[in-house]
């Protein structure tokens, strides 16, 4: 078998693992079940999920299998990890709604016929509450989960006991799948490592097996932020939620320090080629980054929809014109008031800002160009005639969108 671990490794993928030996020989020498939840909590994928599903198609070249579990059961409790407030509770309707986007996504992203897909809602929405207790709950010790990080944050703005049920829950998805597929690893990200060895130590205790956990970095920046965010929400992987424009521009303008870890983690680029990029200085970054960019895109959306928009960049950044694949917005006649339309409002709707507060703030900074001008009042509008002509604006030094009647 492929020396997957090495792979891994030198990708800097990995974070902890519960039997570092034991790992490296069962995934270079066996084949391994496995298993990366997906709680079911919006209708898309984000890039989040992304690397997870990187990491699965890594293990499934390497010849083992994963199990594609979909959170129906633990979504309708929420995981508090990361969070500084409850979660928003959702009906059984929206959360296997939310699931079966998520496995159509899936089906583009991973070959679903090497994966085993599963739902925990199958077993743990019809849980006998004091069977769970006597069966699962006995194993737990509460003062040694008040000292994991996902509790650990929420504990002086209050958790829910709902919340606090959620690493039980999870341990309880790791006996499952045991149980009925013989999975010996729980992967996951970093922040899902006390879940993880929740998980480990419930198999072990009531199966008397000695089961894995593994954790892979977080997608997080040079300075340790999360990437995956813009100023209007999530980077999706939905092309109705976040355009195979803006999906490529995301990448094409990530910063400099953190272009070869994310060839690295989210491209499947030879990783010799990827470390000789790390010479790279320069214009040499901006090439590295643009790689980044179409490789991703292509993955996601399709050749075709990277070629648009990396032609799209081009035009942009190299002669300074338009492309038709631009990011457009098309108002109304309802639009205006007295024939016109302010600079705000317009940079509201074509969401280069999510307020008109912070559309000020972006104009007063000076971030803000309409077609070869900065816009220096915040008052300033715009025609009826002159957008039909189309007006193009310009957020920052990269981000772009026309505008048109």
């Amino acid at each position: 078998m492929s020396q997957i671990f090495e792979e891994l490794e030198r990708r800097g993928l990995i974070a902890q693992m519960t039997h570092p030996d034991k790992i490296r020989e069962k995934l270079d020498n066996e084949r391994v079940v496995f298993y990366i939840g997906f709680d079911a909590t919006a209708d898309s994928l984000h890039v989040g999920h992304f690397l997870q599903l990187m990491v699965i198609n890594h293990m499934i070249r390497a010849g083992h299998t994963p199990i594609l579990l979909l959170g129906t059961g633990t979504t309708m409790v929420g995981d508090p990890t990361g969070r500084t407030d409850m979660r928003k509770m959702l009906t059984p309707e929206e959360i296997n709604a939310n699931a079966d986007c998520f496995l159509r996504q899936m089906g583009r992203l991973v070959d679903l016929e090497k994966c085993i897909v599963a739902r925990n809602g199958d077993w743990l929405m019809g849980l006998n509450y004091i069977e769970l207790l006597r069966d699962v709950g006995v194993h737990f010790s509460v003062n040694r989960m008040l000292t994991a990080e996902c509790f650990k944050s929420r504990l002086e703005r209050g958790l829910s006991f709902i919340e606090f049920n959620y690493m039980i829950m999870q341990s309880y998805d790791f006996l499952k799948l045991y149980q009925l597929h013989n999975c010996t690893m729980q992967l996951g990200g970093d922040d899902q490592w006390s879940n993880i060895l929740g998980g480990v130590d419930l198999v072990r205790r009531v199966e008397s097996q000695e089961v894995c956990g593994m954790t892979f970095q977080l997608l997080t920046t040079k300075e340790g932020k999360k990437m995956g965010k813009t100023m209007g929400g999530a980077v999706w992987l939905d092309a109705g939620k976040f355009s195979p424009y803006d999906f490529f521009q995301y990448w094409r303008n990530v910063e400099d320090a953190d272009v070869i870890k994310c060839l690295k983690f989210l491209t499947f680029l030879p990783i010799e080629e990827i470390e000789a990029m790390e010479a790279w200085e320069g214009s040499q970054l901006n090439r590295a980054k643009e790689i980044l960019a179409y490789e991703v895109t292509s993955f996601v959306h399709g050749k075709e929809e990277a070629d648009k928009a990396l032609a799209a960049a081009k035009a942009l950044f190299g002669a300074g014109g338009q492309d038709e694949n631009m990011p457009t917005t098309t108002l109304a006649e309802g639009d205006f008031t007295d024939g016109a339309i302010g600079i705000m409002d317009l940079m509201v709707k074509t969401g280069l800002a999510p307020s008109k507060s912070e559309a000020r703030r972006l104009i007063q900074g000076g971030g803000v160009v309409a077609g070869e001008e900065k816009v220096t009042n915040v008052d300033q509008r715009f025609s009826a005639d002159a957008i039909r002509q189309g007006v193009v604006l310009r957020k920052g030094k990269k981000v772009f969108h026309k505008v048109t009647l």
